[in-house]
């Protein structure tokens, strides 16, 4: 089962190590978009190519941030990665009769040994409902009522 949540988890760091790497890129080349705008005869222009370029950078900025507060979440779940939990919660795998979820970051779908995984965080609505649950206990979400099957 471990080496499942490990393939999960290993899953997680790579979508946020890609989007990381990709906002850095971006925002590297804002910089150099930056260094060559000159000063042209039309001043106003000037100025709104720079504030254009200042707000991407702000809105990079920001979303930077998101992916590196997703990477302490990985942290603490890669800590949890050989734990074994009787209830749901951060670090966990859920199966149930509807679908299988890894409680860590809102990433992709991530397919494992042929199983499907929704990596969600812990704050999603589908998580909150999950949390503290343990196999045997049903859910409903959408109108739809789930088993969990299993917990690991």
């Amino acid at each position: 089962m471990n080496s499942i949540k490990e393939k999960l988890y290993k899953a997680c760091e790579a979508y946020v190590e890609e989007r990381i790497h990709r906002i850095d890129a971006a925002m590297k080349d804002l910089e150099s978009d930056l260094e060559n705008e000159t000063k042209s005869s039309a001043g106003d222009k000037y100025e709104t190519g720079r504030e254009m370029i200042n707000l991407e950078w702000n809105k990079l900025a920001e979303q930077l941030q998101q992916f590196k507060n997703l990477r302490k979440t990985l942290n603490i779940v890669k800590g949890r990665i050989n734990e074994n939990a009787a209830t749901a919660r951060l670090g966990t795998a859920v199966k149930t009769n509807m679908a299988n979820y890894f409680i860590a970051i809102p990433a992709d779908r991530i397919i494992i040994n042929g199983d499907e995984y929704f990596a969600i965080g812990a704050n999603s609505p589908i998580a909150q409902l999950l949390l503290n649950n343990k196999p045997g206990e049903e859910i409903t979400f959408n109108g739809k009522s789930a088993k969990i099957l299993e917990v690991f």
